[in-house]
C-alpha cells in the first residue's frame, strides 16, 4: 500500500517541560517492559511478521500519569548469528504509519541488512491501531485542494475560515490525546520502544518528515543511537519547523517542474501535452487560471468539481515520483478538452479523519504559528507573484493559524553535540523535501552528519528514486558502519 503522502497529512491536514526537551525523558533498562508478540492482522505480510503494543505516558511531564499505546512490528533478522540489532523504520507524515514497512519497503533492503537488523515497524502515536485521535471533521474539509490553498484571486479569508472550523473540531472532539501529538512526543515513544525491544542503542531509517523524528531521537537521545540515515530530509528550523516544510513546496516545484515538462514533451510519449519543453510550463499555467474562472462538475470528487486548485494539487501529488507524472499529464489532456479524467482513489474517511487529526496535532504543537490574516495574505501575495506555479499555497494558513492552546514545549534545536554515525541521503529534485532544506539540517548537524547528495529526481532517495551509488553508500554504511569521509555527490 502506497504510504500516506506529505501533501495528504500536511493540506489534509515550564521548567519540567523545557527539562525535557534537553533531556528527552528516556527510558532507563528499568523502565524495558516484556513484550508480548503476536500474529500481525492484515493481507500481504511476511507471516513471520510479528505485531505488538508498547505502552507510554501520554504526557512526558507527567510519566507516572495516564499511558497510551503504540502499536509496534517487527520481522527478526534473517540471520541470527550476524544480528546486531534492531533497524527503526520511521515513515512520514505527519500522519504516515509503518507498521507494514518490515514486510514492505524493509523487504527492498540488501541481504546483509535484512540479516544484520530485526525490522521495526510502528503505528506513532495518534494513528491506528494505537490510541488513536480524530478531529470530526466536515466531509468539505477533508477535500483535494482544500486548505491551505488560497481564493482564484490570492484571498485567505475563505482558507482562515477554514483553519477555524478545523482547529475548533479538533480542539472540540481530539480529546486530551490531541494537545499531546508532536514530533519531539513521537521520538520520546521510540526510546521507550527502543527499552521495551530490549536495546541499548537502536538504528533508525527516517525517510521524509521521518527524517525530522530521527533527527529529534538523535538529540534528545544521542547515546541511544547505533547507525541513523536521514532521508529526503525536512528544514530542522526551530522558529519555524512546519511552516518552513510548507514553504518549501514553492522552491521544490520549481526545481522539479522541468523534469516533468521534458517528459511531458518527448515525442513518442502517448501522454504528450506539448511539443517542445517551454511550452509545458505556460500550457498548465493557462489550465490553471481557466479552471479557476470556469470549474468542470467531477461528479463523485470531493469538491464535486475540479478547479484550478485540484489541477496544482494533483500537479504537487505527481512530482513526488516521476511514476506519476502522467496522472498530471492526463489531468492536463482532459481539461484542455473541457473534460475531466476518472476520480482517484482515495483513502477511506476514517483513515483521512485519522491522518488528518495527527498531522494537525504534530503541526500545531510542534510550534506556535502567526495568528494575523495579515501575515498570511501578505505571504500569499508574495509568492503568488515569485512562484505562480504554487499559487500562492506554501505561505497560506493552516488550522494552527487558529490553533486554542499553546505549544507545551519549546521545540527542538539540532546541533553537533553527539555522536558522528548519522548519514543524510537526499535527491537534488525532490518536491517536498527539497536540497536547500536539507543543507541546513546538514549544517545544524555538523561534523556528526555526513550527507550523500544524489543526482535524481523524486521524493525518497534510498531504494526509491535515488541512484545505485546512492543506494550502495547507504547500504554499505547500514551494514557495515563505513561511511564517507566527507560529503559525496553521486552523479
Amino acid at each position: 500500500m502506497k504510504q500516506i503522502t506529505k501533501p495528504a497529512t500536511l493540506i489534509a491536514a515550564a521548567g519540567v517541560v523545557l527539562g525535557l526537551a534537553g533531556t528527552g525523558s528516556g527510558a532507563s533498562a528499568a523502565d524495558a517492559e516484556s513484550i508480548t508478540w503476536t500474529k500481525c492482522e492484515g493481507t500481504g505480510l511476511d507471516p513471520r511478521q510479528q505485531c505488538a503494543a508498547v505502552d507510554v505516558p501520554m504526557d512526558y511531564s507527567d510519566p507516572d500519569g495516564r499511558k497510551i499505546q503504540i502499536a509496534v512490528s517487527r520481522l527478526p533478522s534473517e540471520k541470527p548469528s550476524a544480528r546486531r540489532g534492531a533497524l527503526l523504520l520511521i515513515p512520514g507524515g505527519p500522519g504516515g504509519v509503518s507498521l507494514e514497512d518490515p514486510s514492505g519497503k524493509g523487504q527492498k533492503l540488501p541481504q546483509e541488512v535484512r540479516d544484520a537488523y530485526d525490522l521495526i515497524g510502528f503505528a506513532p502515536r495518534g494513528m491506528a491501531p494505537s490510541s488513536t485521535a480524530a478531529c470530526g471533521l466536515e466531509s468539505k474539509d477533508l477535500a483535494l485542494a482544500k486548505l491551505p490553498w488560497p481564493a482564484p484571486d490570492g484571498s485567505v479569508a475563505e482558507t482562515m475560515t477554514t483553519a477555524r472550523r478545523i482547529a475548533g473540531a479538533c480542539a472540540r472532539n481530539g480529546g486530551e490525546l490531541i494537545r499531546h501529538i508532536s514530533s519531539a512526543n513521537e521520538a520520546r515513544d521510540l526510546d521507550r520502544v527502543r527499552a521495551a525491544l530490549g536495546e541499548s542503542r537502536i538504528s533508525a531509517w527516517g525517510d521524509s518528515y521521518g527524517s525530522y523524528v530521527g533527527s529529534l531521537y538523535s538529540q534528545l537521545f544521542p547515546h541511544r543511537t547505533d547507525r541513523i540515515v536521514l532521508d529526503s530530509n525536512d528544514n530542522p528550523d526551530p522558529t519555524r519547523v512546519g511552516r518552513a516544510w510548507l514553504a518549501a513546496f514553492e522552491v521544490g516545484v520549481e526545481d522539479n517542474f522541468p523534469e516533468f515538462a521534458k517528459w511531458a514533451s518527448r515525442p513518442g510519449n502517448p501522454y504528450r501535452v506539448a511539443r517542445k519543453a517551454a511550452d509545458v510550463r505556460p500550457l498548465f499555467l493557462r489550465l490553471a487560471e481557466r479552471l479557476d474562472r470556469e470549474p468542470l462538475p467531477w461528479p463523485g470528487a470531493n469538491p464535486a468539481e475540479l478547479d484550478g486548485n485540484v489541477l496544482r494539487q494533483t500537479m504537487l501529488n505527481s512530482l513526488y515520483d516521476p511514476d506519476d507524472y502522467p496522472t498530471l499529464a492526463q489531468m492536463i489532456l482532459a481539461t484542455r478538452k473541457g473534460t475531466v479524467p476518472p476520480v482517484p482513489d482515495a483513502p477511506s474517511e476514517s483513515m483521512m479523519q485519522n491522518a488528518a487529526a495527527v498531522g494537525v496535532g504534530t503541526l500545531c504543537n510542534d510550534v506556535a504559528w502567526p495568528r494575523s490574516v495579515a501575515h498570511y495574505q501578505k505571504g500569499t501575495d508574495e509568492s503568488r507573484a515569485e512562484f505562480p506555479l504554487t499559487a500562492g499555497m506554501p505561505r497560506g494558513a493552516m488550522p494552527c493559524a487558529a490553533w486554542p492552546f499553546t505549544p507545551k514545549e519549546p521545540p527542538v534545536r539540532i546541533t553537533d553535540d553527539g555522536p558522528s554515525n548519522i548519514l543524510l541521503v537526499q535527491n537534488v529534485r525532490d518536491v517536498a523535501t527539497p536540497l536547500s532544506g536539507a543543507r541546513e539540517l546538514r549544517r545544524a548537524f555538523g561534523d556528526r552528519a555526513v550527507m550523500v547528495t544524489v543526482n535524481s529526481t523524486g521524493h525518497g532517495a534510498y531504494l526509491a528514486n535515488g541512484n545505485a551509488c546512492g543506494d550502495r553508500t547507504v547500504s554499505r554504511f547500514l551494514a557495515t558502519g563505513e561511511r564517507p569521509d566527507r560529503d559525496t555527490y553521486c552523479a
